[in-house]
């Protein structure tokens, strides 16, 4: 078999270029791309032949799986269940990059998954539309290719198709994270470090939502920073978001000179509206309304049991457990709520 070579330009690549790697997948046929670490051999995951030919060529035990290449984030569901807060937070520090995370996988194993940040590997993807598995394009044992030259030593005649996008951008594997439970594992160190997966994987993420996030929930932000802060605790991310908002608003006035008061100045404070991402990176979510509870929940209803009032996390008792809306009220309503919130925040800080 003769391997056909692709001469593609990064910055404006023929479609038609694109559409014939992509299908030549679909088909069964195996081709090496461009990523963002080194050249792969992507393949179609869902052939099973292919795949059986792929591990015979990289001289590698059938009974050990290759990590899938996905486009879309939004994807990384469909192949793998019981994702942690810590892996959503890799996912938004590294992805797409040179970072592949192993997941506990729909078939009750465990699934290899990386989102190359490669211009070309994504569009090969998303055109081929079949689950793309794309180990590095060497033979066992021996140096990664960093250009199709390279890829082609040892493969030519035994690979349909080389798209040649030039020198990949870093030469160097992608780190293998085991998010799958906790602690996470680093398996492979690669491009990104231990330590930088650890900074990361380790905090937890605590989310408060109000209705606007212009008042409530900026309060509760603000007042749990500057408590860490204070205990000199640097493993906590703070988030604010709002169910019903317009993002990129900032505080209302009473809120920033509350927050003045106590020393905080919020005046870059932009509000931005809960999504779905925030939710699932989130470790905590303390919400002030029983509301704002059930517009989480009809976003992931799995982030049940890390969705609480805040009162009520912070064990204050009380007949109403919710924090009502101050907006529109005057500055004594407004303070009364602030103090409410403080008073959480000062128990909540001494729980997590």
């Amino acid at each position: 078999m003769k391997t056909r070579i692709i001469t593609i330009n990064l910055q404006q690549p023929r479609k038609a270029d694109i559409k014939e790697a992509a299908d030549i997948l679909k088909e069964g046929g195996l081709v090496i791309i461009p990523t963002d670490t080194v050249y792969g051999i992507a393949a179609n995951s869902a052939n099973k032949e292919t795949i059986e030919r792929l591990s015979e060529i990289k001289k590698r035990p059938k009974d050990k799986p290759f990590s899938l290449h996905l486009a879309l984030k939004e994807d990384v569901r469909k192949y793998a269940v019981d994702i942690l807060p810590a892996a959503y937070r890799l996912m938004d520090s590294f992805w797409p990059g040179p970072l592949t995370l192993v997941l506990k996988a729909r078939n009750n194993g465990k699934v290899g998954i990386r989102i190359p940040d490669d211009k070309i590997a994504l569009a090969i993807i998303r055109e081929a539309d079949v689950p793309v598995v794309c180990p590095s394009a060497n033979l066992s044992g021996k140096d990664a290719p960093r250009t199709a030259r390279e890829a082609l030593r040892d493969l030519e005649g035994l690979v349909e198709l080389v798209v040649d996008a030039g020198q990949t951008l870093l030469g160097k594997e992608s780190t293998v994270v085991d998010a799958s439970a906790l602690p996470v594992k680093v398996l492979r160190e690669g491009v990104i470090t231990k330590e930088e997966i650890e900074e990361i994987a380790y905090k937890k993420t605590v989310l408060f939502v109000c209705t606007g996030n212009s008042c409530r929930s900026v309060m509760a932000k603000a007042l749990l920073e500057q408590k860490l802060k204070q205990n000199g605790r640097r493993n906590l991310e703070v988030l604010s978001a709002g169910i019903m908002v317009s993002s990129g608003l900032g505080a209302t006035e009473t809120t920033k000179e509350l927050l003045k008061q106590q020393g905080l100045d919020i005046s870059g404070h932009r509000s931005q509206k809960i999504n779905e991402s925030l939710v699932r990176k989130s470790d905590i979510i303390l919400v002030m309304e029983k509301l704002h509870e059930e517009e989480l929940l009809k976003l992931v209803p799995e982030a049940a049991n890390k969705v609480f009032l805040i009162k009520e996390f912070a064990k204050i008792k009380d007949n109403n457990l919710h924090i009502v809306d101050p907006i529109g009220k005057p500055m004594d309503f407004y303070a009364q709520t602030f103090a409410v919130i403080k008073e959480a925040i000062e128990r909540i800080a001494g729980i997590i």
